[in-house]
């Protein structure tokens, strides 16, 4: 069975890094989209990476349009958006699809490791959110309605040394 490091993703200028390069961090991946009622959450997600980052935490935004079409625009414009709307620094990646034939094998793996609302694994709206801890375990999946700044207990015990 693969874990979280074993997958490539494809940055947003087309070049591919593998999730190994974030061993060790704590990671909170979210499928993200520019024109969603949810969009402001890109200010909340940008507060916890620039709090955090120091200690090993980052956000990697995953721009996506399977849902309402909310995200039209080419990487370019999104990575243009986000800038320029959310001053926003953290990774954002390649679109990709998140359910599906097509669903990024990297979040064909995230659903599966925590399912959603009834074991659903199918993601239901942009700005789903996935905490990984330093090892690669996924440890919580939140609805696209949960504010970023409710993350911060739950991140900051994954923050927390694990050899106390």
């Amino acid at each position: 069975m693969p874990d979280i490091y074993d997958f490539q993703v494809q940055t947003a200028s087309g070049e591919f890094k593998s999730m190994a390069e974030y061993r060790g961090q704590v990671m909170l991946i979210v499928n993200t989209a520019s024109k969603c009622g949810f969009t402001p959450q890109y200010q909340g997600l940008e507060a916890l990476y620039r709090k955090y980052a120091s200690q090993g935490f980052v956000v990697l935004g995953f721009p996506c349009n399977q849902f309402g079409a909310q995200e039209p625009g080419d990487i370019a414009e999104i990575q243009n958006f986000c800038s320029l709307t959310y001053d926003v620094t953290f990774p954002l990646f390649a679109k990709i699809d998140v359910n599906g034939s097509d669903a990024a094998p990297l979040f064909q793996y995230l659903k599966s490791a925590a399912k959603g609302v009834l074991g659903s694994e199918a993601i239901k709206w942009n700005f789903t959110k996935f905490l990984v801890d330093r090892h690669g375990t996924v440890l919580e999946r939140y609805a696209p309605a949960t504010a970023p700044e409710s993350l911060e207990k739950d991140i900051e015990a994954a923050l927390c040394p694990v050899d106390l």
